[in-house]
């Protein structure tokens, strides 16, 4: 096993830069519906997001509780003061003239807007085009979602990529695996596509992270709210929905980015095969 582990290690200068064990390629071959979903999720999670942003332009602040308005202490707010745009969060004030609250267009035209047009959806102010946009794309996240864990579970996705074994769960197990990310270096055992940290990303974002950003989508939502009010009391409040929505999204964009960094640096072109061609072409 040591031996197949360096061999894998691209940080060994005796090991074959070019070459990938044809065990490591097939275990990381994913099904057709796993892919489709990966990259139409991946498009609906960025215009989400995007849109997302517009929308709270509309409303740059955050509280907790089931009410919330401009005269209520907020943990949260994003804006300008002056010629000064701000970033306050749990009473603290952050200086963030250019970046958000005020900053200037490509046009050279100072806007006092939290979030700037260049990551919003649509790029100048609109909320109501910012709602229809979020929407569209929250029904096919939700029902994507949806239609990848059913198939998941019948086609054996989960069970042999994703979950975890018991030799994975010790301490020792997880901490080395820490320790090795930390150094940059991906190992993986024989037949595993995945090493226990990145199962436990998975497992989290898949079946945690995404359900709850469905769940507090509905929440704040007030028809939702009018027609079946448990969702909201569920996360003590319409504000709190709200707040753990924002929270969430940005944790799956810090995810979104950390996951393309870790492809990029580690076996990309096979990575990337095998989720589009799967490896097999």
């Amino acid at each position: 096993m040591t031996g197949m582990i360096a061999a894998m290690d691209p940080a060994d200068p005796s090991s074959p830069a070019e070459h990938t064990p044809p065990a490591l390629e097939a275990a990381h071959t994913h099904a057709l519906t796993t892919r489709v979903w990966h990259w139409v999720n991946l498009v609906a999670l960025i215009s989400l997001f995007m849109s997302g942003l517009m929308i709270f332009n509309a409303h740059p602040r955050l509280y907790w509780g089931e009410y919330g308005n401009r005269d209520e202490p907020a943990w949260l707010a994003i804006g300008a003061q002056g010629q000064q745009g701000f970033l306050k969060v749990a009473g603290q004030q952050l200086d963030t003239t250019g970046v958000l609250g005020r900053y200037s267009d490509s046009d050279g035209m100072t806007r006092n807007r939290a979030f700037p047009g260049w990551v919003t959806i649509p790029s100048d102010y609109n909320l109501a085009d910012a709602r229809h946009w979020h929407f569209f794309f929250a029904w096919i996240f939700a029902f994507g979602l949806l239609v990848f864990m059913a198939v998941s579970l019948l086609n054996g996705h989960i069970r042999r990529m994703i979950a975890m074994r018991r030799a994975e769960w010790h301490p020792r197990t997880l901490w080395t695996t820490i320790v090795d990310h930390v150094r940059l270096k991906f190992h993986t055992a024989p037949g595993e596509a995945y090493n226990p940290l990145q199962k436990l990303s998975y497992i989290a974002v898949i079946f945690i992270a995404l359900p709850l950003m469905i769940v507090t989508g509905l929440a704040m939502a007030p028809g939702t709210d009018a027609a079946l009010h448990w969702p909201s009391m569920l996360f003590g409040g319409r504000q709190s929905a709200r707040s753990l929505h924002f929270i969430l999204a940005f944790a799956l964009a810090g995810f979104l980015v950390v996951h393309v960094v870790l492809v990029i640096i580690h076996k990309p072109l096979m990575l990337l095969r095998g989720m589009t061609i799967g490896n097999r072409a």
